[in-house]
């Protein structure tokens, strides 16, 4: 994760009070939830490398994939810290990314592109909202591993160029966003429904139903902001 932009969700500044205990059971699904999908986008990364027409564009990717895997590791600290061991606490979540990973298979660079700036960022909305009513320690983790990598200006810049006056390009990069927009909420409530635990987490972070929808809502808004960014 960590392709996010000037349009992600931004909760920093209007942190509610702490709603979640330190020691909610939610916690340990919450670390391994993002933890399959930093060893996930570091293993699709270095294999969306190869799909690169540059020298350049190869290099970002790989570090991109090296970003990733730091916060993996991250993670993994993180989990140990509690006692848990992460291969054990991510296997509920395996099926469930992979399913999303096969289900957005890009077939190009410039959809590769698109998926690590969008479809991530989706996923950093999520989850940064959450973290504002997260205990500061496991806030603290969960804003480190989706930080904005070095390279989002770099993948901007990629796919703004190639869809300049290509209005086909653009057109169909429009709707791989939209899909990669609508996977990542099925996935997500897929994966919510499975757990308890992570469920009430994020209920406890919300609020409540009402308080989750408010949330997709403000996913899909800042999803056509980030999509402009890109020039689709």
């Amino acid at each position: 994760m960590g392709a996010q932009s000037p349009a992600a969700l931004d909760v920093s500044s209007t942190d509610p009070a702490v709603s979640v205990p330190t020691d909610h059971p939610g916690v340990i699904d919450l670390f391994a939830v993002l933890a399959y999908g930093e060893i996930s986008a570091f293993y699709r990364l270095a294999e969306e490398a190869k799909l690169s027409p540059t020298l350049r564009g190869k290099v970002a990717v790989a570090t991109m994939a090296a970003d990733e895997m730091e916060h993996f590791t991250t993670l993994q600290s993180a989990l140990a810290a509690r006692n848990t061991d992460i291969f054990v606490a991510m296997a509920p979540f395996v099926s469930a990314l992979d399913d999303y990973h096969a289900s957005t298979d890009p077939s190009t660079w410039l959809e590769s592109m698109v998926k690590f700036y969008v479809g991530d960022g989706i996923a950093a909305d999520f989850y940064t909202e959450i973290a504002g009513a997260l205990p500061p320690d496991v806030a603290a983790v969960v804003r480190d591993v989706l930080a904005e990598t070095q390279y989002s200006e770099f993948v901007v810049d990629e796919v703004r160029r190639a869809v300049a006056g290509n209005r086909s390009e653009r057109d169909r990069l429009t709707l791989w966003g939209r899909r990669l927009l609508g996977e990542a909420i099925t996935q997500a409530q897929y994966v919510m429904a499975q757990r308890d635990a992570l469920t009430d987490l994020v209920l406890t972070a919300t609020g409540d139903l009402n308080g989750i929808a408010a949330l997709f809502e403000r996913m899909q808004a800042s999803h056509a902001e980030r999509m402009a960014m890109l020039g689709i």
